[in-house]
């Protein structure tokens, strides 16, 4: 176990909280979560690039003038892939499978790199709870505002509530997020990891 700085909502230190070493206190390996980063992304990618086949397109085949004799270059029918609405040759198709395979205990592991990746950089904090009355942006821009880190922030919170995910939705610096969903995507794309102290209860139970 390893100890680590544990704040209030107005981001003063209140106690010293025990960080899991298994978790927060891994050797970086960076093949691993570019790894990670790129079976995530590939995975999520939607195949939308579809072209016609020769088969496909829809049209005369019969041949537009004749082989010899014309000047022009020989030509086939209005389906042609080099007239403007013939079929398209090598293009892409929305049948091709983009996803790749990463084992559990890999992607797991990554995880864990990335949130050690934080700790070490001093991009990671611990906060013991925040409580907002109502769905106000103005309120939770308040509370960020004392944070004296860089603003490009992912909240991560431990189980569903509307009341902090809406606040900070209009927020363009803050990414709230459940614990569940945490991700390498995330993780690299917002320089400070604001984590709820009932969060690490679930990211141990991840082990």
């Amino acid at each position: 176990m390893m100890e680590t700085k544990l704040f209030n909502q107005e981001w003063k230190e209140i106690w010293v909280i025990e960080l899991d070493s298994d978790i927060f206190w891994l050797e970086i390996n960076k093949w691993l979560i570019h790894r990670s980063l790129v079976y995530q992304l590939a995975n999520a990618r939607n195949n939308i690039a579809h072209t016609k086949t020769r088969s496909e397109v829809r049209g005369s085949t019969r041949k537009i003038y004749k082989q010899k004799g014309t000047g022009n270059a020989r030509a086939w029918s209005s389906r042609s892939p080099t007239r403007k609405w013939g079929w398209v040759a090598y293009g892409p198709r929305n049948t091709q499978n983009f996803s790749i395979v990463m084992n559990k205990k890999e992607r797991r592991k990554a995880l864990f790199c990335a949130l050690s990746s934080k700790l070490k950089n001093n991009e990671l904090i611990i906060i013991d709870d925040i409580k907002v009355d109502s769905i106000k942006t103005k309120v939770m821009a308040s509370i960020f505002s004392n944070l004296h880190y860089e603003k490009n922030l992912l909240l991560t919170i431990p189980t569903k509530n509307d009341v902090l995910q809406k606040s900070s939705s209009n927020l363009p610096y803050v990414k709230s997020i459940l614990v569940d969903y945490l991700n390498i995507a995330d993780l690299l794309k917002y320089k400070t990891l604001v984590l709820m102290k009932d969060s690490l209860v679930k990211l141990s139970a991840l082990k």
